[in-house]
């Protein structure tokens, strides 16, 4: 790598640490609302919540590196924006983005 690169590597794990918390809050976020589902109780304003939290993922995981992440944000998002998302496929989705964005959690 060059210089540039290394400092452009650096910065991004700096900045990986200080978001990290909040991404870990979109994640628990898409989890409220899988729960919901699971228990047939998604409330309308859950539903719009956990989509603006997929949403944000799909926005900023690519800037990291996790490609795969975002992608599966972005599934994540489409399936939040049906009236009465698929529990299972919620749940499983929600499985990959974690293995993919926090594989060592």
């Amino acid at each position: 790598m060059t210089d540039a690169e290394d400092k452009i590597a650096a910065l991004l794990a700096a900045q990986w640490v200080k978001v990290r918390p909040l991404l870990e809050e979109r994640v628990a976020t898409l989890d409220k609302a899988a729960a919901a589902v699971s228990a047939g109780m998604l409330a309308d304003d859950l539903r719009k919540e956990a989509g603006s939290s997929a949403h944000k993922l799909a926005g900023s995981l690519g800037m990291y590196g996790y490609d795969e992440g975002t992608r599966v944000a972005r599934e994540l998002e489409v399936l939040l924006g049906k009236a009465a998302p698929d529990a299972v496929k919620l749940n499983k989705l929600i499985a990959e983005l974690r293995a993919a964005v926090f594989p060592a959690a």
